[in-house]
């Protein structure tokens, strides 16, 4: 079964905090027949991805980090845990550094 996918650019740049919200929610709700790819910098919009791909340039290259919000943890008592935890809060830094993220739910 081929699933139709869809590609927006800045959707949500115009739009306050509230509309970005009502937005994301309206895309999230539709991702059971489809794929979309959002290009957005805003991070209301980043909670609702199933996954967050940043794109940045680095001595002359460009680089991307992926990262699944699913599978950060917070205030863990667990070592490992904790560990994979920070892994994943260095990968939202270079994404946040990045200055842009593609959302992919």
């Amino acid at each position: 079964m081929l699933l139709t996918m869809y590609v927006m650019d800045e959707i949500d740049a115009a739009l306050d905090f509230k509309n970005v919200s009502i937005v994301g929610h309206y895309i999230k709700d539709r991702t059971q027949n489809a794929q979309f790819v959002i290009i957005s910098l805003r991070n209301n919009m980043f909670e609702l991805a199933y996954r967050l791909v940043g794109i940045y340039k680095t001595n002359n290259s460009t680089k991307t980090v992926t990262i699944n919000p699913a599978e950060f943890t917070v205030g863990t008592q667990d070592c490992e845990k904790d560990t994979a935890a920070k892994d994943q809060e260095h990968k939202h830094s270079e994404l946040a550094a990045a200055g842009q993220a593609v959302t992919v739910t």
